[in-house]
């Protein structure tokens, strides 16, 4: 079970932590490797929610996989994590840190959906003219969705600008379906 005000206690504590160490970078870094890893490894994401299997055995995987490749307030506290019984909740105080790091380092993220893959010369303008008026890092999340069939969908933080075609076409068919014109004879 997700708990968010948990996973931001957390996140928040360790990103404190790392501000007053001036480790925030490194911790950074080190939660998005462990966090790819988890994405992409089914079989440790089964095994660290599993409440079957004891905690010093999670311990010994966790010890096998990450010590030496993290740094060590991020291995230190990702173990507190796994003695405390919080493995549920890696993942969204991955997330919640990854907000407060983006919140202090003046970052955004911009969800872009289209047909067909952007070329890098309209994601360059795209980036460009995002954080010119938002004046922020952008980081750019591209979605393929051949649904769209053209056109462009845009979603970063309250902003959502729909532009496909599909989203147009089913406009032009909810008109239709309303049929405001009476015949007159």
């Amino acid at each position: 079970m997700k708990n968010p005000k948990l996973s931001g206690r957390y996140a928040k504590a360790l990103f404190d932590f790392a501000t007053e160490k001036n480790l925030v970078e490194e911790v950074n870094s080190d939660l998005k490797l462990f966090a790819q890893t988890l994405k992409e490894n089914r079989e440790l994401q089964v095994l660290l929610r599993n409440p079957i299997i004891e905690a010093h055995q999670k311990h010994k995987i966790f010890e096998s996989i990450f010590n030496g490749t993290l740094h060590d307030t991020t291995y230190q506290f990702l173990e507190v994590l796994l003695k405390k019984r919080r493995e549920p909740a890696l993942d969204t105080i991955c997330e919640e840190f990854f907000k407060l790091y983006n919140a202090a380092h003046n970052i955004r993220s911009a969800f872009i959906a289209t047909a067909s893959p952007l070329s890098e010369s309209l994601k360059e303008k795209l980036l460009a003219l995002l954080s010119e008026q938002t004046h922020a890092t952008i980081e750019l999340h591209e979605i393929v969705d051949s649904n769209l069939i053209g056109g462009f969908v845009i979603k970063m933080d309250d902003l959502y600008l729909d532009s496909s075609i599909l989203s147009k076409i089913n406009n032009l068919r909810q008109e239709f379906s309303q049929n405001n014109f009476q015949v007159q004879f």
